[in-house]
């Protein structure tokens, strides 16, 4: 190689150091403030999530993380912005089963793709939901429940949050796996439906641990089973609906951080580093424990494995009792 190649070969891989800073992309992260959009109102179980995060980034590290809620169009508006945001790792989006997984099999006209638009990062927590009757019902188990079903097929009625809501589908799936036909009653939102059963207008419901639980304690509620891999500490005694003869039945809520597709993963392991440290502190896991919710954390193929599987789930439940968007 003469003088005039070498110097051509060294200006090359002088610019080339220049053109990206002299570093690979990503290697520098964080060095400005992160922004988690989440889909909901403050003080719901996203924003709490969120801001459990952002505050503890702070504690430990000293960079900068603030959350923005954008609300509406059960978080498609959310979910959008940050699928068509920069992939820099400086835009992240809090995801739940809704929008990464079930609206896909609802909204032909979704204006993102979960699986092509997004990157997981981390897999923050999950609750399951629980099976309630009013007291008046004469069931004291599933299986007890079921045959009362049966016995009177479209004579019970459930109450859900209205359609493609966690309480909706998991009901459905209940139907599919046993057989019975109960009617759904949809309302708009948990607090109303929740209030029907109350009054024992409708006999039951499907409802996350965490709202349940206070009419649990208070007797209003009728605890048979959760939908759960094993049985939560705040209901020890409540079997799971494997114990009660209904494997299939593993289902719930769940909320994990995405990046747009594309962000370098320098970034996305920076965040989840930290959400593995963060969420395993026996301060935060505590906080979240006692409300009901499970903390699976891990890697981002981890939450990637169950977006997949809980799609498929879903989609599944969707396709084969027909349920579609008024």
């Amino acid at each position: 190689m003469n003088r005039w190649t070498r110097f051509a070969v060294a200006f090359a891989a002088s610019a080339t150091l220049l053109a990206g800073g002299g570093a690979a992309p990503g290697q520098d992260y964080p060095n400005r403030p992160i922004r988690i959009v989440v889909p909901t109102a403050p003080g719901g179980m996203s924003d709490i999530v969120s801001r459990t995060f952002a505050a503890k980034v702070q504690e430990r590290t000293g960079r900068i993380v603030v959350v923005e809620n954008r609300t509406g169009a059960n978080g498609v508006i959310a979910a959008d912005h940050v699928a068509k945001s920069a992939p820099d790792g400086y835009t992240i989006y809090l995801g739940f089963h809704g929008t990464n997984s079930v609206l896909q099999h609802l909204d032909p006209k979704l204006p993102y793709n979960p699986a092509k638009d997004f990157a997981p990062v981390v897999f923050l927590v999950t609750g399951p939901t629980v099976l309630v009757v009013h007291p008046s019902v004469p069931a004291k188990s599933v299986q007890e429940l079921i045959a009362l079903a049966k016995s009177k097929p479209g004579g019970l009625t459930y109450a859900s949050a209205g359609i493609g809501t966690t309480p909706h589908l998991v009901a459905e799936q209940f139907k599919l796996h046993t057989g019975v036909q109960i009617v759904g009653v949809q309302y708009r939102g948990a607090a109303p439906a929740n209030q029907d059963v109350l009054a024992g207008h409708v006999p039951m419901t499907f409802d996350l641990i965490g709202n349940a639980m206070n009419n649990i304690r208070e007797g209003k509620f009728r605890a048979l089973g959760i939908t759960a891999a094993q049985r939560s500490p705040l209901l020890p005694d409540v079997p799971t609906m494997q114990e009660a003869g209904l494997p299939q039945m593993e289902a719930g809520a769940w909320f994990a951080f995405f990046a747009p597709a594309g962000t370098p993963r320098a970034a996305i392991d920076w965040l989840n580093r930290e959400a593995n440290a963060i969420f395993t502190a026996p301060d935060v896991s505590a906080r979240f424990t006692a409300a009901g919710m499970s903390i699976p954390l891990g890697s981002p193929e981890r939450l990637g494995a169950h977006v997949e599987a809980d799609t498929k789930r879903w989609g599944e439940v969707i396709r084969r009792a027909g349920i579609k968007l008024n």
